[in-house]
């Protein structure tokens, strides 16, 4: 591993030790209080990847397609392109001075 040029550098090096050798000793001496937040967080990750309604979903049947005479009719635009036209403006452009 480079220090210079590579992924970490020394700091981040030091600041990773120190973080695993804090894991390492909260698992051994109090092991519930390291259990529990990793537990909390496997089981939000879960729920994350896998959500509950997403089971639901999957055993209900599917919607009726429209008929393809509305399909063609939705690709229609709405309402009819009016190109823009430019509006002379009434600003009378004498009384300001050529340059602020």
């Amino acid at each position: 591993m480079k220090l210079g040029k590579g992924r970490f550098n020394a700091a981040s090096l030091i600041i990773l030790a120190l973080l695993v050798i804090g894991v390492v000793n909260v698992a051994i001496l109090s092991p519930w209080s390291f259990v529990m937040p990793v537990a909390v967080v496997g089981i939000i990750f879960l729920l994350y990847k896998f959500p509950p309604g997403r089971a639901r979903n999957h055993t209900r049947t599917a919607k009726p397609k429209q008929p393809a005479s509305s399909a063609r009719q939705s690709s229609r635009p709405r309402s009819k392109t009016v190109p823009f036209r430019v509006i002379e403006g009434g600003k009378d452009d004498d009384d300001l001075p050529r340059y602020h």
